[in-house]
């Protein structure tokens, strides 16, 4: 890692199009998520402290066990951060003068192209088998750790439950429809190897998950998607969530028409970095939190 947790989260954004999609998705965790920023100021929020010493012993704690890479802080980073660099077609700088302003989408329909639903579904598998071992990680379990994760979904809050809402959101609902974690088993079933092996997140990320081939990898992902199908379609019910309802949350930051909503899933790919930088803040909160414990 080239940048200290300290650095990665003083520089996370205060505002812009990744802010204002996961503040619009508070309808469905209620006031789960603040975005904090600041690693003082972190740790101020999680621990309630406001005596400097021990501030500053805690954050110097924090800060060791990140850069001990016996620890899994580092690849629980790159996870996250992984799972979100696919190529950014639009990026930050091209949205940089929309902030606080409604974006037409219709000006950037030339720059994206709605995914295959393959495609979309491999992305959101991914991301899934991302939040496993990455949770694995952070805990210093054995990657495969499947139940454990299952049963730590019922704690998620905060920075981690808003994630989970963007994910089913973001790469389920809105491309695939509310039934998305079947229509996605559906498809993994009928993958095959290659169809795994020609995409580059999966090629990035192919070490951190379990089995010895690319065979092997599959099944993981498949039995990942499927073990947490009962607790997403829990979280789609208790909402009645349907791709226009989620987007109707939309309205104040993007302007389009209903028949674009292919588009609305594309355009949110590639101009937002949600788990990057909610995944920031839930290692910060777990550094923070294990320091507070050690010292």
């Amino acid at each position: 890692m080239s940048k200290s947790i300290f650095e990665l989260v003083d520089k996370l954004p205060t505002s812009g199009l990744t802010i204002s999609m996961l503040n619009a998705l508070d309808f469905i965790a209620p006031g789960e998520w603040q975005n904090t920023v600041g690693f003082v100021n972190t740790i101020k929020t999680v621990t309630g402290e406001d005596d400097e010493s021990l501030i500053q012993a805690i954050g110097e704690r924090a800060i060791y066990l990140f850069n001990d890479k016996s620890q899994g802080y580092q690849t629980a980073l790159w996870l996250y951060q992984t799972v979100d660099g696919t190529d950014k077609a639009l990026g930050a700088a091209a949205l940089a003068n929309k902030v606080g302003e409604s974006i037409p989408l219709l000006g950037f329909l030339n720059f994206i192209t709605p995914k295959a639903d393959k495609a979309q579904t491999i992305d959101l598998t991914l991301k899934v088998v991302a939040e496993l071992v990455a949770f694995c990680q952070i805990n210093g379990i054995p990657g495969d750790s499947i139940s454990d994760f299952v049963g730590s979904l019922r704690e998620y809050s905060g920075e981690s439950m808003i994630r989970m809402a963007a994910l089913i959101c973001v790469d389920g609902i809105i491309p695939l429809g509310p039934d998305f974690i079947q229509k996605s088993l559906t498809i993994m079933s009928q993958m095959n190897p290659q169809d795994l092996d020609q995409n580059s997140t999966f090629k990035a990320m192919s070490n951190f998950i379990p089995g010895s081939s690319t065979g092997d990898k599959l099944d993981f992902i498949g039995q990942s998607l499927d073990s947490v199908k009962g607790w997403m379609n829990g979280i789609v019910s208790a909402n009645a969530l349907t791709a226009q309802k989620v987007v109707s949350h939309f309205q104040g930051f993007l302007e389009f028409s209903d028949d674009k909503l292919d588009y609305v899933a594309a355009f949110l790919d590639v101009s937002t970095n949600y788990y990057e930088h909610t995944g920031t803040q839930t290692l910060g909160r777990r550094l923070i939190e294990r320091a507070v414990a050690e010292i």
